[in-house]
């Protein structure tokens, strides 16, 4: 698995960004020049924890906007099946990010759980020059924290020694 410090991988993927056929999108490494960039795996379209992190990330796209962060889910179904899920649930269609097909990107970021063939879990935080600056992968039944997904990009971010259970406006260290 690709960890800190590697170079996020190119790649080319169509992506549902709505509700209807005209919202299937293309999605690659150039999207969104100069910002950060918050990927957001997981295993399948229409099954039981990943909606709920879905929706909560959705809820807070303005605070990862205002850090100058793009969310971008995706899992290894394509931008059909994501387009009926988001379709056939109303707290999926409100989502103000996009759900890439990452059937080949899962590979190349080594994040294809072994049994089931579909992505872990899995967070990458990368910076506008493309480098992964966090990685978080949890166990396919135990859902994200969207509050830690946050403390940590204000952490990267604040390119300061950040102290366990920092927060933005806390004291960092000084050496």
């Amino acid at each position: 698995m690709l960890t800190i410090g590697h170079p996020f991988p190119e790649f080319r993927s169509k992506a549902c960004n709505g509700v209807t056929n005209d919202d299937i999108i293309e999605i690659t490494h150039e999207s969104y020049p100069g910002k950060w960039k918050f990927f957001l795996f997981y295993p399948k379209d229409f099954t039981f924890v990943c909606p709920t992190e879905l929706v909560e990330f959705g809820k807070r796209v303005r605070d990862f906007a205002d850090r100058d962060t793009q969310l971008i889910g995706g899992s290894t179904d394509n931008e059909f099946s994501h387009l009926a899920w988001k379709q056939s649930r109303e707290d999926l269609s409100a989502l103000k990010y996009p759900l890439i097909a990452a059937q080949k990107l899962a590979g190349d970021l080594g994040i294809l759980d072994p049994v089931e063939h579909v992505c872990l879990r899995a967070s990458f935080l990368v910076d506008p020059n493309g480098v992964i600056q966090w990685v978080n992968v949890n166990n396919l039944s135990v859902g994200r924290s969207v509050e830690e997904a946050l403390r940590v990009l204000d952490a990267v971010q604040s390119d300061e020694l950040c102290p366990c259970n920092w927060k933005k406006g806390e004291k960092t260290l000084k050496v």
